[in-house]
């Protein structure tokens, strides 16, 4: 997705912390700008109080909506139908729908159908139905330790950020799939592409989950590949491509460390 593209970002109060907000809006801005930036709730409860100074200071605008009925949701109805009016007005091509809830999972759905990216934001219990249905999901644990571990340290190398996602062993042998399916007659594979079908296929994909900055670092870690990195055809930029080490090579390099 351009980083140009205008994103609407709808934040449901009940669901998320204010801790994470930074971390939200930071992650929005890899993928676009943030033209709409609202957030639901019963700013009446005691509770979103907390709430006040962040959305002052990131210029976020609350919507208001009292809770009718007990045991009824009113925030996520409020949320759905803005949706659907930024929808038809035409002047995004993006949402960010932040939320660990399900109910907004027909939502994801309905967006998508009409040409919308959809990105999702939530906790680690976000349901998988509301994780699938996005183009792409973030968890916010992840987001807010890996900026944390970043002030620290600016290596590439493995860190302790893990969260209930797609096995590693899974993604392993997606990618030696993707590169089956995708590598040129030289049996080389870009990166970058590896990386766009990884998220096609799991959409909460994220090199950060398993404690990697980078998906390079993460397919040298699987050891079945060898990288490949050459300029671009402006000379400044580099493209780097793997090809799945050949396993009589590798066999031998295993003899020689035994030896």
């Amino acid at each position: 997705m351009p980083n140009d593209n205008r994103i609407a970002v709808l934040i449901d109060a009940d669901n998320v912390s204010e801790k994470f907000i930074k971390f939200i809006l930071d992650e929005v801005s890899n993928d676009g700008v943030a033209t709409y930036k609202r957030i639901y709730g019963d700013w009446t409860k005691p509770a979103l109080s907390t709430w006040k100074n962040v959305l002052l200071e990131y210029s976020i605008t609350p919507i208001q909506q009292y809770s009718y009925t007990t045991g009824k949701n009113a925030t996520d109805s409020a949320m759905i139908i803005d949706a659907m009016d930024i929808l038809y007005s035409g002047n995004v091509e993006g949402f960010c729908i932040v939320s660990s809830d399900s109910d907004f999972t027909r939502l994801a759905v309905r967006l998508r159908e009409s040409g919308m990216y959809v990105v999702g934001m939530g906790e680690k219990k976000t349901p998988q139905a509301f994780i699938s249905a996005c183009n792409k999901f973030r968890y916010l644990e992840v987001l807010a330790q890996t900026t944390a571990q970043g002030e620290e340290t600016q290596t590439g190398e493995e860190e302790a950020v893990t969260v209930e996602t797609t096995p590693l062993e899974v993604i392993k042998n997606t990618v030696q799939t993707i590169v089956q399916e995708i590598s040129d007659d030289d049996g080389r594979a870009f990166v970058g592409e590896i990386g766009n079908m990884l998220l096609r296929r799991y959409p909460d994909f994220d090199v950060r989950n398993y404690g990697f900055k980078k998906l390079t670092p993460l397919l040298q870690s699987f050891k079945i590949f060898d990288i490949y990195s050459e300029k671009n055809s402006d000379g400044y930029n580099r493209l780097v491509y793997v090809k799945e080490k050949n396993p009589s090579s590798s066999q031998n390099n295993n003899k020689k460390s035994r030896k």
